[in-house]
C-alpha cells in the first residue's frame, strides 16, 4: 500500500472513531430518533438527485434500510442517549462480528469453521467482560440496545453480502433516503422536540453535517475506493482501529474513563473480530462490504 493510501485509511478509520463523540454532542441537543433521521436526510440529499439508481434490486436498497438504517441506527442512538458512553459504545458495537457470522451461518448456510468459531468466542467474551465491568449501577438497559444495534447489523451484513451492490457509497446514498421517511415518522409519533429545531445550536447542526456527510457519503466514498484500488482483506483490518480511535477521542474530548477491564475487554473482541474477519475475507473477498468497525 503506498503512503498516501496507508494515510488515507487511517484518516478514515479517525474519522469514523470520532464519529462516536460526535453523535454524543448531537444527541445533547436532537433526541436520537430525529438525530438519525437527520443524518440520513444530510446523506441522501442532494447526492440522491445526481447519482444512478442503486445497481441492485430494490428489495435489497430496502432491507439494508430497515435493518442497518432504522435498526441498527435507531438503536445505536437510542443506546447512547439513554446513557452508553461513545468510547464504550465504539467497543461494544463490535458485538456485530459474531452476529453477522451467525446469521450467515443461519441464513446463507455458511460453514462455521473451527477458527471462525473460536473468533466468535474470544470476541463474545470480551462483551461479556464488558456488561460485567459496567456493574449494576451502569445502563444496562442502554448496553442491551447497543447489542441490539449489534444484532441488527449483524443482519444487515448478511443483506448487503447476498445483495452485492457494485457501488457501496451510492447504494448507502440509497439506502439513507429510504430510511430518512420512516425515522421522520417515528420521531414525530414518540418523540416531542421538533418545536426545538430552530433553537439548536451550531454545534448540533455541524454534528449532522459530520455524521451524513464525512462519517457516511465521504466515508463510504472513500472505503469504497479503497476496497477498489486493494482488497478487502487488505483494507477491512484497517476498520479494527474505529474503536481504538473512538475511546481515544472519547477519552481526551469528554473525559470518558477506560477501565482495566474495558482495556482487556477491547483486546479480546477485537482480536476475536480480527480472527474472523482475516480468515472470511481470505475466503471470500467482495468489493461491497460494511466496513467491520464504523458506525455507518
Amino acid at each position: 500500500m503506498s503512503p498516501r493510501h496507508l494515510l488515507l485509511a487511517l484518516g478514515l478509520a479517525a474519522v469514523w472513531g470520532l464519529n462516536f463523540v460526535v453523535i454524543d454532542v448531537g444527541l445533547a441537543h436532537f433526541p436520537p430518533l430525529l438525530f438519525c433521521a437527520l443524518r440520513f436526510l444530510v446523506a441522501a440529499v442532494p447526492a440522491i438527485f445526481f447519482l444512478r439508481s442503486p445497481g441492485v434490486p430494490w428489495r435489497w436498497v430496502a432491507l439494508v434500510a430497515l435493518t442497518l438504517g432504522i435498526g441498527q441506527f435507531g438503536l445505536l442512538f437510542s443506546g447512547m442517549a439513554a446513557g452508553m458512553p461513545p468510547g464504550l459504545s465504539s467497543l461494544v458495537l463490535q458485538a456485530q462480528a459474531p452476529f453477522t457470522l451467525l446469521f450467515a451461518v443461519l441464513l446463507l448456510k455458511e460453514r462455521l469453521t473451527r477458527g471462525r468459531l473460536a473468533g466468535m468466542a474470544v470476541a463474545l467474551g470480551g462483551i461479556a467482560l464488558i456488561a460485567v465491568d459496567l456493574g449494576a449501577t451502569s445502563p444496562v438497559g442502554a448496553f442491551l440496545l447497543l447489542l441490539g444495534a449489534a444484532a441488527m447489523w449483524g443482519v444487515g451484513n448478511v443483506v448487503v453480502r447476498h445483495a452485492r451492490p457494485p457501488d457501496m457509497s451510492r447504494f448507502m446514498v440509497w439506502v439513507s433516503a429510504l430510511a430518512a421517511l420512516p425515522l421522520f415518522g417515528m420521531s414525530a409519533v414518540v418523540e416531542d422536540a421538533w418545536h426545538t429545531l430552530p433553537t439548536v445550536p451550531w454545534s448540533a447542526v455541524g454534528a449532522v453535517l459530520y455524521v451524513g456527510l464525512l462519517a457516511t457519503v465521504a466515508g463510504f466514498g472513500v472505503w469504497g475506493y479503497l476496497i477498489r484500488t486493494y482488497s478487502a482483506s487488505a483494507i477491512a483490518p484497517f476498520s479494527l482501529l474505529v474503536p481504538v480511535f473512538g475511546m481515544a477521542a472519547a477519552a481526551v474530548l469528554t473525559g470518558e474513563r477506560v477501565t482495566p477491564a474495558q482495556v482487556v475487554a477491547g483486546v479480546l473482541v477485537l482480536s476475536g473480530v480480527f480472527a474472523g474477519l482475516g480468515r472470511q475475507a481470505a475466503a471470500r473477498p467482495s468489493p461491497a462490504m460494511i466496513p467491520a468497525s464504523t458506525s455507518g
